[in-house]
């Protein structure tokens, strides 16, 4: 089926004025000094409850922020904001996903050169999120071990507009039958060499390795600022 090419012009539009506040917005985090995560997964892949223990751990040493994206209510926002960092709910309604302008509009009033970490938690979706660029430094895509083996391969743009792949609920691998090598096949088939980690809050499981991982990429982000 064709599409019309109104509905396509209408997209291109769309996405472009996206790329262009996307990259103010980058411009802006970076004078301010501030690095930026946009975390993606599907719903129920454990995005809130691993963000609430990176916020919580992060919060001790650096100040942290976080915005969330949902179609409906602010529990999440409410869940974060038990750590202790600042936090601002985006209500999306109909809209699939997070938008430059969305994150823009709901910055406003936050000084940002006093925010070390920004934690962009997106809709619970794989699919729309792909397309839209936030400003971020990096993309994590979150997938749990209870949602299969095949799903890196199922939802392939959002693999390869990742930057990092974490593998949630680890501790729940055996008890499921997570066949971790056809998991890890069949990211390298969409993205080779993509860095990978797998993690449980409940357990804590990689959770030190992770949080290591943010600091160091942290760190070259303000050389890179400093030389540049």
């Amino acid at each position: 089926m064709t599409l019309n090419p109104r509905i396509v012009e209408i997209r291109q539009n769309v996405l472009k004025k996206n790329d262009l506040l996307a990259r103010e917005l980058r411009k802006r985090f970076q004078e301010a000094g501030v690095y930026v995560i946009n975390m993606v997964s599907s719903p129920g892949a454990g995005k809130t409850t691993l963000l609430t223990e990176m916020l919580s751990r992060l919060g001790e040493r650096y100040c942290v922020a976080a915005l969330v994206g949902d179609l409906a209510t602010e529990n999440d926002a409410e869940r974060l904001r038990e750590s202790g960092a600042k936090v601002r709910q985006i209500t999306t309604g109909t809209v699939c996903h997070l938008e430059a302008d969305m994150v823009d509009r709901t910055l406003e009033g936050w000084n940002l050169a006093d925010i070390d970490f920004l934690f962009i938690e997106n809709v619970g979706n794989l699919v729309c999120p792909a397309s839209y660029d936030l400003g971020e430094n990096q993309r994590v895509v979150l997938f749990s071990v209870t949602e299969g083996e095949d799903k890196p391969v199922k939802y392939p743009t959002i693999v390869n507009s990742a930057d990092v792949a974490v593998i949630t609920k680890i501790d729940l691998a055996e008890a499921v039958g997570f066949q971790r090598d056809r998991f890890y096949e069949a990211l390298n088939d969409v993205r080779p060499g993509i860095s990978i980690h797998e993690v449980s809050v409940r357990t804590g499981d990689g959770i030190d390795e992770w949080i290591s991982r943010l600091e160091s990429d942290k760190a070259a982000f303000e050389k890179a600022v400093v030389s540049s």
